[in-house]
């Protein structure tokens, strides 16, 4: 059996280790090792990678993509990159942009150039819906500008261009995937949706940013997983893919089907005042995807937050010692 040696960047992350737990768990077809390199920040969890830590095929390095001479050694040892790593909550952008700039845009940039050096493809690069900035009506399509608003945002259009330059400059096969808001188990609690679970669970408060009119599209995260993996085996060589989750909701609403889930009600609920350039809507046009590679979501929402408040429920004692580190 011929053997795929993939390096997945910040597989200890939600979206990144959930991704390596479904290449390596049961029932999936095998052929494949995987290293993941991840620098352990505040959200990098080593828990997250614990089902499959003594799989065969699995090894951890604990290390920093900006680290040219480890990420050189590790490519040339691999067949393909999977680039999750990245920081990636808005508000601590906002609040500070350094670690941003070096990790998303001269990480991405570091990991490129040894995979050029070590003729390393696909390099499946892994953005979001942020980097189009807002859309009042309609969805985007792959072909449409960039125009970030968040500096969270702008480092990772930045990492989107630069990692297409390789493919158009070097032909080094690139593919860029971005997705909708995630949303599922083992999510880090500073974002919405396990922010409010775990507070209302605590019997505590939770903030509802402005009118709470902002529209996002919600993706479950084995749906995301399952786009990226099409994409990774099934997609071509500097093109751009959509995956959506169809299900829009005004953060309004959210809160209020969260309230609900977590036998909760508005008293609960802080209005504050709104994030700094907070975009009002994000929607992506997933047809590409669809029609290229057969990607539908699978996962309707009410199904998937009913499971998600449920893992919270029970697993407490994975996301209690993180709350600390989730505080900005």
């Amino acid at each position: 059996m011929t053997v795929t040696r993939i390096l997945v960047t910040g597989g200890a992350g939600f979206i990144g280790s959930h991704y390596v737990r479904t290449l390596l768990g049961s029932g999936s077809p095998g052929g494949t090792e995987v290293t993941v390199l991840d620098a352990l920040t505040y959200a990098g969890n080593p828990a997250n990678l614990d089902p499959v830590r003594d799989h065969p095929g699995f090894a951890f390095v604990r290390g920093d993509i900006c680290d040219p001479v480890l990420v050189d050694k590790l490519l040339s040892e691999h067949d393909q990159v999977v680039h999750f790593a990245a920081e990636s909550h808005v508000d601590r952008s906002i609040a500070g942009a350094d670690a941003f700039v070096r990790t998303n845009v001269l990480g991405t940039q570091t990991l490129l150039d040894a995979a050029l050096r070590n003729r390393v493809s696909p390099f499946v690069q892994i953005s979001t819906d942020e980097v189009y900035g807002s859309i009042d009506a309609g969805s985007w399509t792959e072909d449409q500008p960039l125009r970030p608003t968040s500096p969270y945002a702008a480092t990772k259009a930045s990492a989107d261009l630069i990692a297409l330059s390789y493919h158009r400059t070097h032909g080094l096969d690139v593919r860029v995937t971005r997705c909708s808001n995630n949303y599922g188990h083992h999510h880090f609690p500073e974002k919405v949706i396990p922010l409010f679970i775990t507070r209302l669970l605590d019997g505590g408060r939770v903030p509802l940013y402005g009118d709470g009119s902002h529209v996002r599209d919600w993706l479950h995260i084995d749906d995301h997983v399952r786009g990226v993996e099409l994409v990774r085996t099934r997609g071509r060589a500097g093109e751009v893919y959509h995956i959506g989750g169809g299900t829009e909701l005004s953060n309004r609403e959210l809160t209020s089907l969260l309230l609900d889930a977590c036998d909760a009600d508005w008293s609960r609920v802080d209005h504050v005042v709104d994030r700094k350039g907070h975009d009002r809507r994000y929607s992506l046009d997933w047809t590409k995807i669809r029609d290229e590679l057969g990607y539908r979501p699978g996962k309707d929402f009410a199904t998937g937050l009913a499971e998600t408040v449920a893992w919270y429920e029970r697993n407490r004692s994975w996301w209690q010692p993180l709350l600390d580190r989730a505080a900005l």
